[in-house]
C-alpha cells in the first residue's frame, strides 16, 4: 500500500478565544442545531441530530433546540437569522450550524450574537481567520471513510465500472470523491484487476439532496449508472435514495451492490446489497464542545477529527466509523478488514508524516497539472483545499 494518511488522533488549529461565562453544575445548558435536511433524512442530517440527542444523554442539564430542513426548498422565507433568534430567545449558547450551505452567513449571524459560540460544520472560516471569536469550524475526517468505501467497490465490481453520485461541487466533495477512487483503485488491484481499467464515474446533482426542478433526480442519476453498465455505485449525497434503488433492482434479479452514506444505519434500507457504511459520528464532539461552553472553558479552533482507530466504530470516542454490510462476500470482508487493519496501522505509526492513505504520487488532477511526483505526498491541506478530481476519474471538477 502506498502509505500516507494523518498520523494523529485530530488535527487541531486554535486560532483564538472568546470568553464564555461557566454555568453552575445544577443549570440547564440549551444548544441549537441547524439542519439542511430532516432529523429523519436516514443520511446527514439524522446523523447531527442524533449526536445532539447523545449530548442530551450524556450532560446532565443539557438540551437541544433544533430546525430542520434551513433549505431553499422547504424553508425559502426563512435566514438563518430568523432561526438563531429563536434559539437566543430559547437560552442557546452555543449552535451548530450542520452544512457547509450555511458557512457564510454563519460568520454573518455570529456577528450579530457575539455572546453565542456558533460551531459551523465542515467549514475553515475559523482555519483561514475570516471568521468572528466566536465562531469555531469541526469536520470528521471522512477522507478515511471514502477510501474504504472506496476499497469496497473495487474489490466488489465484475464489471469494472463505479458510479459516484456527489451532491455539488466544491472543495470537500472532490476530495471526499477522490478519496473513494482511490480505495477503488487500490482494491480492485488487490482482487487481480488493473486499476488501469477501471472506469470511476462522477455525476454531480447540484445539492446535498433532491430539490425538484432544482437538481438533478439521484434516483434517476442511480439508475442511469447501472443501465450504463456500472454494477456498484457510491452515494456522497445526504439521502439514502443511492441504496433504495440497489435494493429494488436487486430484488428483480440485478447482480449490483452500493454504497450509502453518513448515516450508521443507512445499510438497513438494502442490507443484501449493502457493501458497507462510512458515516460520521457527531456525538462525542458535540458533547466536548457543548461542555466547553458549559465550563467557561470553549476556545475558538478549527478541528479536523480523525477516526479512532483502536475502535474505528466505538460510538463514544471515534468520529468516522465504517459499518460492513451484508452484500461483501466472505472473502471481500477479509480482505477489506485486513485493508483497514492496514490504515489504523498506518495511521498510528509515530513515523508517517501528516498525510492519508494513498494520497501519494504519481498523482496528476484531470487537467494534467502534477499534484505528486513519485513517492511525493499530498499535504493534508491540499487535499483539504482540492482543487479539480483526480486524472483518470470522469466528470467535471467545476
Amino acid at each position: 500500500m502506498r502509505r500516507k494518511l494523518l498520523l494523529c488522533g485530530l488535527l487541531v488549529l486554535v486560532v483564538g478565544v472568546v470568553a464564555v461565562m461557566p454555568l453552575a453544575a445544577q443549570d440547564e445548558i440549551v444548544f441549537g442545531m441547524v439542519l439542511v435536511g430532516p432529523e429523519t433524512d436516514r443520511g446527514w442530517s439524522q446523523a447531527h441530530f442524533e449526536g445532539g440527542q447523545y449530548v442530551e444523554a450524556n450532560l446532565p442539564g443539557a438540551r437541544m433546540v433544533y430546525f430542520p430542513s434551513l433549505n431553499p426548498a422547504d424553508a425559502p422565507e426563512t435566514t438563518l437569522q430568523d432561526v438563531v433568534q429563536n434559539m437566543v430567545d430559547e437560552g442557546a449558547r452555543i449552535i451548530f450550524t450542520a452544512s457547509d450551505a450555511f458557512e457564510e452567513d454563519t460568520v454573518a449571524v455570529a456577528e450579530a450574537f457575539p455572546d453565542t459560540v456558533f460551531i459551523n460544520i465542515s467549514g475553515d472560516d475559523a482555519l483561514t481567520g475570516e471568521a468572528p471569536p466566536n465562531v469555531g469550524n469541526v469536520m470528521g475526517q471522512m477522507e478515511w471513510g471514502k477510501l474504504i468505501a472506496g476499497c469496497a467497490a473495487g474489490l466488489t465490481t465484475e464489471t469494472g465500472s463505479i458510479g459516484y453520485l456527489g451532491p455539488l461541487i466544491n472543495g470537500e466533495t472532490r476530495r471526499l470523491a477522490s478519496s473513494a477512487y482511490l480505495g477503488a483503485r487500490y482494491c480492485y488491484g488487490l482482487n487481480g484487476g488493473n486499476p488501469e481499467d477501471l472506469t470511476f464515474t462522477v455525476t454531480w446533482i447540484g445539492f446535498w439532496f433532491n430539490i425538484p426542478g432544482v437538481t438533478l433526480d439521484p434516483t434517476a442519476e442511480t439508475n442511469t449508472f447501472f443501465d450504463s453498465g456500472a454494477d456498484v455505485v457510491i452515494s456522497g449525497i445526504d439521502t439514502p435514495e443511492v441504496i433504495q434503488v440497489a435494493a429494488q433492482r436487486a430484488a428483480n434479479g440485478e447482480a449490483i451492490r452500493a454504497v450509502p452514506y453518513d448515516y450508521r444505519g443507512a445499510c438497513d434500507l438494502g442490507p443484501e446489497v449493502c457493501l458497507g457504511v462510512p458515516y460520521f459520528n457527531w456525538g462525542p464532539a458535540y458533547l466536548e464542545l457543548v461542555q466547553s461552553v458549559a465550563d467557561g472553558t470553549w476556545e475558538q479552533s478549527w478541528d479536523w477529527l480523525a477516526p479512532d482507530w483502536s475502535d474505528l466504530n466505538n460510538l463514544d470516542t471515534s468520529a468516522v466509523g465504517f459499518l460492513p454490510g451484508a452484500g461483501l462476500s466472505e472473502e471481500d470482508a477479509a480482505t477489506l478488514n485486513g485493508v483497514i487493519a492496514d490504515l489504523a496501522s498506518y495511521a498510528t505509526n509515530p513515523f508517517v508524516p501528516v498525510s492519508f492513505a494513498l494520497w501519494s504520487g504519481p498523482l496528476s488532477l484531470q487537467d494534467g497539472t502534477e499534484l505528486a511526483a513519485e513517492n511525493q505526498l499530498v499535504s493534508v491541506i491540499d487535499v483539504w483545499y482540492l482543487g479539480q478530481l483526480l486524472d483518470g476519474m470522469v466528470g467535471a471538477s467545476e
